[in-house]
């Protein structure tokens, strides 16, 4: 290629509209773990298509986009799927981009004073916000959970590639819990049984439609890691999701699903692993209390760069 044509290039591009996009690895502090995340910042809201061209052009299962409304004094984001779905609730997508502007100190919370917030999908979110590891340690509030109707194991055992019987657990059912958002608990007997699980993306589908729900979040407290209470798989085809190394939004409704079932306490501890079967481990941290349900973590930034527009 010669330099005039390398020129025209260049000339072309600063013509262009030009984004800051970074690349975080979410529920995790450690890079090349966790969940991926791509945050595009923007100054203004984009054309619904721009947010569904950007997200599939990333291919990551979420892209948040980023701004300060200066009108609103709230930090705002916007999450979609490659397959055009915005996301709302308080989930990896946010949990990401609320580190990014830890990590770059942008001036959106010094304001707020000891009750931080930020609004996803225009939903406001509360937020607690430390440090560990000299990384930001952000906890987002849900809703508490509800117990919102079961789904017959034999038709979720067959959508998942096991038999019913690999669906016991402390008998324990499986329900669907909601906080922001609905999911499906799927209880299993141990973390072979989990790992084993191979889903049919169209039942799936079928499934989550009829009984009004979005993923399937499989989990088991049987052969987990030392220092974790459980281990769990997610699964959202209906929205682009073949499987999820981290979803906060999931692991919310868990957590009131356990505390419920008296397994977990209010106002203690406890860790959820994620993603190790997709070889991308991420670590939730959740809290349920009496009125809400707090799931933390960190972000590690792996990537930044420019979009063009």
């Amino acid at each position: 290629m010669d330099c005039y044509l390398i020129l025209k290039i260049k000339q072309s591009l600063t013509k262009m509209k030009q984004l800051d996009y970074y690349v975080l690895d979410v529920f995790t502090d450690q890079p090349y773990k966790g969940n991926q995340l791509s945050v595009v910042c923007i100054d203004h809201e984009l054309e619904i298509d721009q947010y569904h061209n950007i997200s599939r052009e990333f291919g990551y299962s979420e892209t948040s986009f980023v701004y300060y409304s200066e009108t609103e004094k709230v930090f705002k984001v916007r999450s979609f799927t490659p397959a055009k779905y915005e996301v709302a609730g308080a989930g990896h997508n946010l949990l990401g981009a609320v580190c990014l502007a830890l990590i770059k100190q942008w001036n959106v919370f010094s304001h707020q004073g000891q009750s931080p917030r930020v609004k996803v999908k225009d939903i406001p979110v509360s937020l607690r916000i430390a440090t560990r590891n000299e990384l930001p340690y952000v906890g987002m509030k849900q809703k508490p959970a509800v117990m919102a109707g079961g789904v017959p194991e034999d038709i979720i055992a067959a959508a998942i590639g096991l038999q019913r019987d690999d669906l016991v657990l402390y008998d324990w059912p499986v329900q669907i819990v909601r906080t922001e958002v609905a999911h499906l608990m799927v209880p299993v007997r141990d973390t072979a049984v989990l790992e084993n699980a191979t889903v049919n993306k169209r039942l799936l589908k079928r499934i989550s439609q009829q009984y009004g729900f979005e993923g399937f979040y499989l989990f088991t407290t049987n052969g987990v890691a030392d220092g974790v209470t459980v281990e769990s798989r997610f699964f959202n085809p209906g929205i682009g999701i073949d499987e999820d190394p981290a979803t906060g939004t999931a692991a919310g409704p868990l957590a009131g699903y356990l505390e419920k079932l008296g397994y977990i306490e209010k106002y203690k501890d406890y860790i959820f692993l994620q993603g190790k079967f997709v070889a991308q481990p991420s670590t939730l941290a959740v809290v349920v209390e009496e009125d809400g349900i707090w799931v933390s973590g960190s972000s590690v930034i792996v990537m930044e760069g420019k979009i063009y527009l």
